[in-house]
This record gives C-alpha cells, structure tokens and sequence, in this order.
C-alpha cells in the first residue's frame, strides 16, 4: 500500500480514566465520541484490537491503519492499550469518564482478571449498546477476547479473531519455558534493577535510546513510546507475564464451543509461543471451526514486519459480515 496514504489516515490519541487508570486508546478514523456523533454517518459498528503483553498500542497503529484503509475506511478502527503499560505525558489531558453504574471495583486490575475486566469496562462506557463490535486479540489479548465473550455476554460482538493466540499452556511452549523463570521467580529482581537503572535516566536519554533502537529495527511510531522505558510500566508488563504463565494452562474450551461461529483463530508455523502442535489439538477438537494455519511464515509479532498482510487477510475474513452491517444499515 502507498505509505502516502497511510499518512493521511487521522489517528487521534486520547487518554482516559478508566476503572480508576489512564488508559491509551488510538482511534483510526475521524470518529473520536461515538455518542456525541448523532449523525446518519455514524458508523454502526466498532473494531477493536486487544494488544499482546506488553501492551503498548502505539506499535499497533500501522496494522489500525492498513486494517482500516482494506475496509475502506467505513467502520473506526481503536485500540486500547493494558491498564498500567502507559502512562499519559506530563502534558496529556486525561479524560474523565462516566462509569458504569453497574461496574464492581477491579481488585488487581494489572493482572489477567483486571485487564479483562479493565476493556469490558471500557466498551460498556464508551461504546453504545447499539454499535456492533468485531474484536481483534493478538497474543495474551486472544485471552482477553475469549473471556470478555464469556463475561460479557450483552456486548453485541459479531466477530473475534484471535491472531497468534496464546490461550493455552503457555508455560510449557517454547518461549514460556525460558520465559517462566524469569516472570515468576526472579520478577522482584527485575522490578529492581529497572527502578534503579532507569527511575533516575532523564527523559531526553530515554527518547534517545528509543529512536536509536525503532531506528535499528526499522520502525516508526507517530505517537511517544517513552513507557517502554518507564519502570511503573514494566513492572506492570512483567506481573501480567508472571500470571500469564501461572494461569493460562487449560484452553476454555465451553467458552470457545458457545461462540465457535464467531471466532476466527490463526496460529503461526514459526511462533514460540503457540506451537503448531497446539493447533493441531483445537483443530481436532473443533473440526468445524475456522482455526487457521499460517501458509506464510508471518511471526508471532506481525506488528512490525507483517500488518499489511494481516490487515488484508481479517478484512478479507471480514467481507460477509461488513456487507450484513451495511444491508442493516
């Protein structure tokens, strides 16, 4: 696709309160209030991708934006960071908003729970009961997917697709074996020697480091990563990691079987993560489902070298369902 194009397409960056935490959502497209907006132009369905861990959605945004250009730019594009992977600049407006009356206090909001919890919230207050939504999880976020399904049944979700998806023995593949010891019995020693090393690191060294390093691996971000660098962020990372390998063991298999027609899964041949031989289980477990296998080779983390293919694919995937909303419509 022409990165001129790219460039044109309005990506609006807002910070907001939610369940008590500022929280990053990127918003592709020139809706930025869905309620405010009462126009006949209001689009009337949402997609909305869950990151993996860490959860820093301004790595996200060129596969919003390429997702959103391959559906023509009809439906906005969000995405919403984890709570406590973020933290808003000196200078950022963070947005109040009204919470769900029905809402209980999320006790540990930066653990797996929390972070479900935490985007369930999000959607009851800032989308309408109306708007359809289509779900993108990658990572620890198919996760999230399956278990907002499950917990929040009212949200109208047509379609989740679940990239990459780490919903299953994640301790046991091959990056959660070396992973493990790490997240889980030598976090606190982690936590320190980030507070230490970079707690004291002026902002300008930090930036520096970071546009040395998007440089080295031939990235952009058009939105400040600084909380890459920030130990309250990375100590967050690490404790959703830790409870990652402790707790996702066991696939939720009646959550899947209850909304099989809606779930999309795709599984790589080269990730760590997830093997192929965890697809090859769902697979047989799930015939009739649509459970994907990758034909190209696309890494774990798409995000950086893969979003156009992977925008084109679920836009593709997409196809029936868009054409349904626009015949409602």
């Amino acid at each position: 696709m022409n990165s001129e194009i790219k460039e044109e397409i309005p990506v609006h960056e807002e910070f907001t309160l939610c369940c008590g935490v500022e929280t990053q959502v990127l918003k592709c497209g020139p809706w930025t209030n869905l309620f405010n907006d009462q126009s006949a132009n209001r689009p009337k369905l949402l997609i909305f991708i869950i990151p993996g861990n860490p959860g820093f959605s301004a790595f996200y945004v060129p596969f919003a934006k390429a997702l959103y250009s391959s559906v023509n730019r009809r439906f906005p594009v969000w995405i919403i960071s984890h709570a406590g992977h973020v933290l808003a600049p000196k200078d950022k407006k963070i947005l109040a908003a009204s919470d769900d009356p029905n809402a209980q206090e999320i006790k540990d909001i930066y653990g797996l729970r929390g972070q479900v919890e935490h985007k369930v919230a999000f959607l009851r207050t800032h989308v309408p009961k109306e708007t359809k939504l289509v779900v993108i999880g990658h990572s620890i976020g198919s996760y999230f997917a399956l278990q907002i399904l499950k917990h929040a049944p009212e949200l109208p979700i047509i379609r989740s697709f679940l990239l990459f998806p780490t919903i299953e023995r994640m301790s046991e593949s091959p990056n959660g074996r070396i992973a493990t010891p790490f997240l889980c019995w030598l976090r606190y020693a982690l936590y320190v020697s980030s507070y230490l090393l970079l707690k004291p690191c002026p902002e300008t060294i930090k930036s520096w480091l970071i546009k040395m390093a998007l440089q080295r691996m031939n990235l952009q971000s058009e939105f400040s990563v600084l909380s890459v660098l920030e130990p309250f962020c990375l100590a967050n990372v690490a404790y959703l990691g830790g409870q990652e390998m402790m707790e996702v063991v066991k696939r939720d298999n009646e959550t899947i079987k209850e909304h099989l027609p809606k779930l999309t899964f795709y599984y790589g041949t080269i990730d760590a993560w997830c093997p192929t031989k965890y697809y090859e289980d769902i697979k047989k477990d799930f015939p009739e489902g649509d459970i994907r296998l990758c034909e190209k080779k696309i890494a774990h983390a798409f995000i950086l070298r893969s979003y156009q293919e992977m925008a084109d694919m679920v836009a593709d995937w997409l196809k029936d369902d868009l054409s349904k909303v626009d015949i409602v419509t």
